[in-house]
């Protein structure tokens, strides 16, 4: 059995591309393989920044024969019927059968598809994948039709056994395949042939090329970190840029060069940034100052005075880069010592949305929300309202115009050159965190503050002017902001309710939901109070006319989409779905987070988590299994009962009324649990509540054994299906039950 070794060989492919373009090479030839009736036994894909490889191992020789027997019109059917059959076969009458059937004699036609030798199926195959690679960008050279990511210079396709190695016959666009290839551009840039893949591999090694993208990594960081070893430096962590870097050289030479003083007072953050967007040098730091003072580049040659030209060239480059930084950083630090004034105006020009303000008006509420929120997460109001007025101010400076990844980090930095607290200057860092599911959550209050009313802000204002979500699209990064939210009230336990806040009544009671606003409502009003103010300049309207009109929207475009009950449900049910996501991560299934999401206070998502967390463990022991079941099984006849009489039975069950031990004892377990219940729910003791439901599974199992519940006396029926009610009500103060599967 033949191997096969494809080899594309090109100009330059970007490095961000040949991770796919390798799996894309593999699955195109593989598949197109085997859906010709070939088999192979493994396959393996290598990319360089000129050529693309594939290796597919033991190829069956030849594609087997086939036969398909199809079957046509009757016998007596139209004329055109049977042409279209023949059409459709490629055969002729005489090459057809006549066969009996249960509606009389059919024809039959027997189609042979003779095997193909695998020579002929990989060159249809490999000219189909060339012809229609799916690159992000490609590009047209010369006269020819051909498309490729850049002009594609020759194809190595060959078969190779025992008996040796046969050149597949194939042409694509003037470029004939042949056995040859090319070692690295300077330091061997002949032809020469290979006889397989191991031949191949062992060759380009000789003319200095490293064909394994991985090996490239593995020997840029181990020679980097040797360099750096040998200064009593590290090198700083940065798998993205190496994995770019090991697209970038064929055979990687790495070089450690030094960081003129002149520059080590700007922020590490500023000096790794520009050495790695602007020149991909890896940066080197000092662990006795915590500075970075070096850098590692790598280069695509080896030379005769060991790099030092080049080297010397790129601290030219590099020089020049870190002036212009220099430069953006002292003029930075004079706004922000005068207290960045200016910074602040100018964000009164910069359109956040259209429908949403300027940034300064984005600023303005996510102040006025992290002032409300920092009581509820243990910060101190003033300096949470400060960090969220000072957090984006850094948007309006040159380095964060030249590098705006730094955004939020140059912010903390002119914070304190401004003389603000470290707990201001760190929020104004870490408000955008988590960026995302590897990120750490925020712990610092203030910081946790302004972080909450920053992504509180995003998706109610986006949900109040219908810029969601939809299907993959998400333009906004609303699905992050959502998970934002999710983690930092998770993990920093805050019992939040994001809809409505229950308080004390004067009797001391609970108003239930009749409460202050929750988080949502209130940023969600307040972008309808400053709907409200445009409306009543522009128009001259009073406060109720603005409000009406908008809460109750007529035809035609209007600032808010819907009515604040409605929008703020539905973006609590897309918090709900970003939960379910989260949870289920964590090994909870989506049943059981329906289940509690389907009771009142889905709004404090601890809650939730707590409830779902505690109903999860009960669930996996067999009591769990069988209380369930229960509940589900009273809920049913209860459903059926009412839906048939029109009545709800929800209250008058009598013990005077059982008939049966079974009965009785059901009623004395429902007294115990139904109190432990309700306190251990008040109280937010989950697993108590669990295990006092828990404990109604033999009452109940006994009593659906012994019992009928739908007798024939009224009377009975009547206060059994009472009975089954306080099952039900038990089980909702946990649970919707109905919800769960199995």
């Amino acid at each position: 059995m033949p191997d096969l070794l494809i080899e594309l060989f090109s100009e330059e492919i970007p490095a961000r591309m040949q991770a796919r373009a390798r799996e894309d090479l593999k699955r195109l030839v593989t598949e197109g393989l085997v859906q010709a009736g070939l088999t192979y036994a493994g396959a393996g894909a290598f990319s360089t920044p000129r050529r693309l490889t594939l290796t597919v191992e033991d190829l069956t020789a030849h594609s087997p024969t086939t036969r398909e027997e199809r079957k046509g019109p009757r016998l007596d059917a139209p004329e055109k019927a049977l042409e279209g059959f023949l059409r459709s076969t490629g055969l002729t009458r005489d090459q057809l059968d006549a066969r009996d059937d249960k509606k009389g004699q059919v024809w039959f036609a027997t189609i042979t598809q003779p095997g193909r030798p695998a020579a002929q199926i990989v060159a249809e195959v490999l000219e189909a994948a060339i012809r229609t690679f799916p690159w992000p960008k490609s590009m047209r050279w010369g006269a020819g039709s051909l498309r490729w990511v850049r002009p594609l210079h020759s194809i190595l396709c060959i078969l190779s056994d025992e008996a040796g190695a046969e050149i597949v016959p194939l042409t694509v666009d003037g470029i004939a395949a042949a056995n040859t290839t090319r070692g690295h551009r300077f330091m061997a840039p002949d032809a020469f042939p290979v006889t397989g893949f191991e031949d191949y591999a062992t060759k380009l090694r000789r003319a200095r090329v490293m064909l394994d993208a991985e090996e490239r990594a593995s020997e840029i960081r181990a020679q980097a970190e040797n360099l750096a070893f040998a200064r009593g430096w590290q090198i700083v962590p940065d798998e993205a840029l190496l994995a770019e870097v090991a697209g970038l050289v064929e055979w990687p030479v790495p070089l450690m060069g030094v960081i003129e003083d002149r520059f080590l007072a700007l922020p590490p953050e500023v000096l790794q940034t520009s050495m790695k967007e602007h020149q991909k040098f890896f940066s080197a730091r000092n662990p006795r100052t915590g500075r970075i003072e070096g850098f590692v580049t790598v280069a695509n040659i080896e030379t005769p005075d060991d790099g030092a030209t080049i080297l010397a060239g790129n601290q030219r480059v590099l020089a020049a880069r870190l002036s212009d930084a220099a430069f953006f950083w002292e003029n930075d630090l004079r706004e922000a010592k005068s207290g960045m004034t200016a910074w602040a105006e100018g964000l009164t020009s910069v359109t956040f949305h259209n429908k949403l303000g300027s940034q300064a008006d984005r600023i303005a509420r996510i102040a006025a929300l992290a002032r409300e929120i920092a009581p509820l997460v243990g910060a101190d109001p003033d300096q949470s309202e400060r960090a969220a007025r000072l957090a984006k101010l850094d948007l309006r400076s040159a380095m964060v115009g030249e590098f705006p990844e730094l955004q939020g980090t140059m912010g903390r930095y002119y914070a304190l050159e401004a003389g603000e607290p470290e707990a201001i200057a760190d929020a104004a860092r870490d408000h955008y965190a988590p960026l995302g599911p590897s990120d750490a959550v925020l712990t610092a209050p203030v910081s946790v503050a302004v972080a909450l009313a920053d992504k509180i802000d995003t998706l109610t204002g986006f949900w109040a002017i219908d810029e969601k979500p939809t299907g993959s699209k998400d333009p906004f990064a609303l699905r992050r902001a959502a998970l934002g939210v999710i983690r930092l009230v998770l993990e920093n336990r805050l019992e939040l309710p994001l809809v409505q806040y229950a308080e004390p009544t004067e009797a001391g009671g609970i108003q239930g939901t009749k409460g202050r606003l929750g988080l949502l409502s209130r940023a969600y009003m307040r972008i309808l109070q400053e709907a409200l103010a445009t409306k009543i300049r522009a128009r001259s309207e009073t406060l109720e006319e603005a409000l009406a009109r908008i809460e109750q929207p007529r035809p035609g475009p209007v600032l808010i989409s819907g009515n604040r009950e409605g929008l703020v449900a539905d973006l609590l049910s897309f918090l709900h779905d970003r939960l379910k996501v989260h949870l289920r991560d964590q090994g909870i299934r989506h049943d059981i987070i329906d289940a509690v999401l389907a009771q009142e206070g889905n709004d404090d998502l601890v809650q939730v988590v707590n409830r779902a967390t505690a109903l999860n463990a009960m669930l996996q022991t067999e009591d769990g299994k069988d209380l369930t079941q229960g509940l589900k099984r009273a809920g049913n006849i209860l459903a059926q009962a009412e839906e048939k009489d029109g009545v709800e039975y929800s209250f008058g069950a009598d013990i005077k009324f059982a008939e049966t031990d079974e009965e009785r004892a059901l009623f004395a377990a429902l007294d115990g649990a139904e109190p432990a219940i309700r306190h251990a729910m008040a109280s937010e003791d989950f697993p108590s509540a669990m295990s006092a439901i828990a404990a109604l599974r033999s009452p109940i199992d006994a009593f659906f054994e012994a019992v009928q519940v739908n007798t024939d006396s009224q009377i009975l029926r009547r206060n059994r299906l009472n009975l089954l009610s306080r099952i039900r009500d038990a089980g909702r103060q946990i649970a919707d039950f109905t919800r769960i599967e199995g």
